[in-house]
């Protein structure tokens, strides 16, 4: 015959189940399990928070254009050192010119000019939403007059002709300056 229940032993079970408690051999309460975790829920919500955290950071991180023109200028900049050097090693001009979609480097040779298919001067698309150039030699011709060219000759010497050359995009302009010492600058 089983033992009696003693009134403290019954008073005493109902008072851990009240608060939560749980004896030895009883079974976990629906009120205990969810303060052990999160919910599926709670899970979901903070996963849609840190996506959107995670799109709006990488909203801000995308490229300022004008930042992307100043530096296609700058390795277009170079590109021309680059060329004056190599004209100067060669013994042969070395010309820029654009195209419809990038530009090129050319060789003079005695059938004409050549394209440069070399891995440094090889022809290039635009890069940082340039549209097309414009050259300008300062004070050639006429004394106050800009002339327009369709190309850039690096000579055999070190020292050249001044040089201004302005590539356009959506955002602006930017204008690489060669001064005529073999040295380039974006302004």
């Amino acid at each position: 015959m089983p033992a009696p229940r003693t009134p403290l032993r019954s008073a005493r079970a109902r008072r851990d189940a009240r608060d939560g408690r749980v004896r030895r051999g009883a079974a976990v309460t629906a009120a205990h399990a969810r303060a052990r975790g999160f919910t599926l829920l709670e899970m979901l919500v903070v996963l849609v928070i840190a996506g959107l955290l995670v799109s709006l950071a990488s909203l801000s991180l995308t490229r300022n254009p004008r930042t992307d023109l100043r530096e296609e200028a700058q390795r277009i900049a170079l590109l021309f050192e680059s060329a004056g050097d190599e004209a100067q090693v060669r013994a042969r001009p070395i010309a820029w010119q654009p195209t419809a979609h990038g530009f090129r480097f050319d060789v003079s040779s005695p059938d004409g000019w050549r394209t440069l298919r070399d891995d440094l001067l090889r022809p290039r698309d635009w890069d940082g939403g340039v549209t097309g150039a414009d050259i300008d030699y300062p004070g050639a011709g006429q004394p106050g007059s800009d002339t327009r060219a369709s190309r850039v000759v690096f000579g055999t010497e070190s020292i050249d002709t001044p040089v201004r050359v302005t590539l356009h995009s959506a955002v602006g302009s930017a204008t690489i300056v060669g001064t005529g010492n073999g040295r380039y600058e974006v302004q």
